[in-house]
């Protein structure tokens, strides 16, 4: 395990991402359990890998949510609700990893669910040249449906108590403490535990980023990694 500054992470990921060889867009998973820090390493790495001259599409998993009144069949609180009812991957695959991946034709969707209207979105088709790099970020992205499609795997890991306290900061605008401690302590930890559980996403990752201190990361390249480098 290697510690470091936080531009020195970002540095060894984007060479991470350089060092993928493949002859279509690269497809780079981001996973880690709510709150532990993806969206903000994904922006950054992102903005890092401009500079150096690769076209970056940035998308997430939140823009393949099923519509709120199919989520929620198990109930609200329900972990086994938010693990298997939440995410449309048949959708993600059709629009966004396929094309990108080995035969596809690199045109395709960011998106399929808009937060605003809380319904279906069909935006616009895109074109990716060869030599893009895909950034997506998002929760339980190594399970079996999602897991071939990914060229270079990375797990921000973070204790799942400390999510708490850092979901409790990010969303005091719109919740209470006690509404977000109940998702988190009911649905989303759970959820994460089942999915450990299930698909061992620490034991597929190629790299894990150990961000309980976001300026002070841990990183490590997993032995006998599956990136296609």
């Amino acid at each position: 395990m290697k510690h470091g500054t936080r531009d020195e992470l970002l540095r060894r990921l984007a060479d991470a991402v350089g060092a993928v060889t493949v002859a279509h867009p690269t497809r780079v998973a981001i996973d880690g359990p709510p709150a532990a820090g993806k969206t903000t390493l994904a922006d950054e790495l992102a903005n890092l890998l401009r500079t150096q001259d690769r076209h970056v599409i940035r998308a997430t998993i939140d823009d393949f949510l099923f519509p709120r009144a199919q989520r929620y069949p198990r109930g609200e609180y329900s972990a086994e609700g938010c693990y298997y009812d939440t995410h449309d991957h048949q959708a993600l695959n059709k629009v966004l990893l396929d094309p990108l991946g080995p035969g596809g034709d690199r045109c395709f969707h960011p998106a399929v669910y808009g937060h605003n209207k809380d319904a279906a979105v069909s935006p616009p088709t895109m074109s990716a040249p060869a030599n893009a790099v895909l950034l997506f970020d998002g929760v339980f992205l190594m399970r079996p449906e999602l897991f071939e499609r990914w060229d270079l795997r990375i797990f921000v890991s973070t204790a799942l108590d400390k999510t708490v306290d850092r979901a409790v900061i990010r969303e005091r605008q719109v919740s209470s403490r006690a509404d977000v401690e109940r998702r988190w302590r009911e649905r989303y930890i759970p959820s994460q535990q089942l999915y450990f559980a299930t698909a061992r996403p620490t034991e597929h990752a190629d790299i894990i980023v150990h961000n309980d201190d976001p300026q002070q990361p841990a990183w490590e390249r997993q032995p006998g990694s599956s990136g296609r480098s």
